[in-house]
């Protein structure tokens, strides 16, 4: 049986290589992990028209059984995961084309982020920009590949029940750390740096924005130099989180704990256990980076630096990698398809288009941020004039045209938004619907009492007028414009703002103009749940809005409270269902009350569009990490 299954999946991906959906050098790693030998995967090849491997970059060895765990025991799949756990690692040898010979030669890698970095501390992040760039230098213990299957990095393995590493009662999960791991300045990686990374985000004063992660850990106790427990609260179903969050060096954060991490330098200034190692950072604009000689697969990288230009736009971004060639790589391309195409016909690169984009969605306040209580703007003590009302947010909805923005802007890189949680396929609820309506959301808003007066609408002396924030980005002001349009036409008047993206997401406390603060009636961006929505949901309860807006200290969830109680008993149960069905239904439950009630208006499923050069290989995209996750794999050829 299990050769023919072997047969059967070696065949399916030869159909896939001679239809051009599937590369060489993927083909070499899929054949590799179904345990076929160097010479079949050659004859494999060959027999496809394709260019078998060379001498000089040796076929890669098989990959583990995707169920193998440390010390050759059966990982147990996750309880929420898509998929089971893998033994797989990141850094094994790149996918297709084998193992460097050798580390480096490979010259600089050039990349255009035209959202700029402004931070290297994966735990104080602003955004996905300065996630992608500390990708470089700091590593989790486990990555989480397209099929949901967990990857070891810094673990040497995956708990299990097998490998008594995972509690049957899912309220402790063991890891154990490969061993002669180095951070870059040479010293040993341990537990405790693993113990000190819990603190770090726990403690509430450092304010970490990757707190989710770790809030269902009760203590994290070191076992041994190389081994951690995480107790939980309770029964966790989501027990891998913790291991996806990056690990810091004890010896150089000791001091930066609670008040002290805002402002310490070492938040520009990383030392990592990643494959480079930085040489110079300009926040919001020029990143270098080289090799790490401590990183511990001697093979890798293949590029000697990497240099990442921050600034610019969308559009400039994409021609510089599709058009003109200037870039090797280009993130985040939020911009018309149309636009896309005309860039993609200069033939020096090509567009990609990964699932789990996240939704572009546009959030409510139920604030009023025009008035000021306790030095605060939007504040919790406070109602907003008219989002309080469950008609008037349905009439917001019915009025926004979705349909427009995916035809008009999305094309290949869209597609409409009818929930918040759509991947994995589990948590998507077949419930909802998009629906764009004028005579409708006219009805409600006279039912509710807001009446026109000449083209706009007021009740009493509070007219209806909102101020609706975005970043700068053209499709997000074409965006707005729709909307604006359906808006206006059942009688809101709407001012648009565009915010330039370094300062909308960053944590300045400062600004006024941060997403954080929300210092406006409606703002719009995307945000995705990740494999485990549990963390995502919480942001929707009133016990996740803990704020000090004129502190600036925000606790790393930016949404506002749920203004009624019905996510509140799901989202608690979510927290420790075990069964994998009865939680995704809890999950289902949850978006659908947040749809339903019109928390938030999700406009657009986009898909993860970026660049890159035509040579450019084994990025193996990942909807579950970051674009950079694998950076040492990356090859030129």
């Amino acid at each position: 049986m299990f050769q023919q299954a072997r047969r059967n999946e070696t065949r399916a991906l030869e159909e896939e290589l001679v239809a051009g959906r599937l590369g060489r050098r993927d083909f070499i790693r899929r054949a590799a992990a179904l345990g076929l030998s160097a010479s079949a995967i050659a004859g494999a090849l060959a027999a496809c028209g394709a260019e078998a491997p060379t001498a000089t970059a040796p076929a890669p060895a098989a990959a583990p059984a995707a169920t193998t765990a440390a010390g050759g025991t059966t990982a147990a799949a996750a309880p929420t995961a898509p998929a089971a756990a893998a033994a797989s690692s990141p850094t094994a040898a790149p996918a297709g084309g084998g193992a460097a010979a050798k580390r480096g030669g490979g010259g600089t890698l050039k990349i255009l982020e035209w959202q700029a970095m402004t931070i290297l501390n994966p735990h104080l992040s602003s955004g996905t920009k300065d996630d992608l760039v500390c990708d470089f230098f700091y590593e989790p213990l486990i990555r989480v590949d397209s099929e949901g299957k967990y990857l070891p990095t810094l673990a040497e393995g995956v708990p299990s029940r097998e490998n008594r590493q995972l509690a049957a009662d899912g309220k402790s999960a063991t890891w154990k750390l490969k061993s002669d791991l180095k951070w870059s300045d040479g010293r040993p990686v341990t537990a405790d740096d693993v113990v000190f990374t819990w603190e770090y985000v726990s403690d509430k004063g450092t304010a970490a924005t990757t707190v989710a992660l770790w809030e269902a850990v009760e203590t994290a106790e070191k076992v041994d130099d190389r081994t951690v427990t995480f107790r939980f609260k309770a029964p966790n179903p989501a027990w891998y989180r913790p291991a996806q969050g990056q690990i810091l060096p004890k010896h150089i954060f000791a001091a930066d704990k609670g008040a002290a991490a805002r402002n310490s330098p070492n938040n520009l200034k990383p030392v990592g256990t990643g494959p480079y190692k930085l040489d110079d950072f300009k926040p919001g604009d020029m990143l270098v980076a080289s090799i790490n000689e401590q990183y511990r697969e001697p093979n890798k990288p293949f590029f000697d630096r990497i240099e990442v230009k921050g600034g610019g736009d969308a559009t400039s971004a994409a021609r510089a990698v599709l058009q003109t060639g200037d870039y090797d790589y280009a993130w985040n391309l939020q911009i018309e398809d149309t636009v896309l195409r005309q860039l993609e016909g200069g033939g020096k690169g090509v567009p990609n288009f990964g699932v789990g984009g996240g939704i572009e969605r546009i959030f409510i306040n139920f604030t009023d941020p025009n008035k000021e209580v306790d030095g605060e703007q939007s504040s919790l003590k406070t109602e907003h004039p008219f989002f309080t009302d469950p008609r008037v947010r349905q009439a917001f909805a019915l009025a926004s045209d979705r349909e427009s923005i995916v035809k008009l802007l999305y094309g290949r890189a869209g597609q409409v938004a009818v929930n918040i949680l759509e991947d994995p396929p589990q948590y998507n609820s077949p419930n909802n619907k998009a629906e764009y309506s004028l005579e409708r959301a006219n009805a409600l808003l006279d039912e509710a009492g807001w009446a026109k007066r000449g083209q706009y609408r007021a009740k009493g002396d509070v007219p209806m007028a909102v101020l609706y924030q975005t970043t700068n980005n053209s499709v997000r002001q074409r965006t707005q414009q729709i909307i604006k349009d359906g808006w206006e036409k059942v009688g809101v008047k709407t001012e648009l703002k565009s915010i330039d993206s370094g300062v909308f997401f960053s944590s300045d406390a400062g600004n006024n103009d941060t997403s954080g603060k929300m210092y406006c009636d409606v703002q719009m961006y995307t945000t995705g749940a990740g494999i485990d929505p549990q963390s995502h949901m919480e942001r929707w309860t009133s016990a996740s809005a803990r704020w000090s807006r004129a502190g600036g200290q925000v606790d790393g969830r930016e949404q506002w409270p749920l203004p009624e109680p019905g996510v509140r008993p799901a989202v608690g149960a979510g927290r420790t269902e075990l069964d994998p069905e009865k939680r995704a239904q809890l999950f289902i439950r949850m978006n659908d009350i947040l749809i339903q009630d019109v928390v938030m208006i999700p406009l657009v499923s986009r898909k993860s569009t970026y660049a890159h050069a035509k040579d450019l290989q084994n990025m193996n995209y990942s909807q579950w990490e970051d674009d950079y996750y694998n950076i040492a794999n990356w090859t030129k050829g």
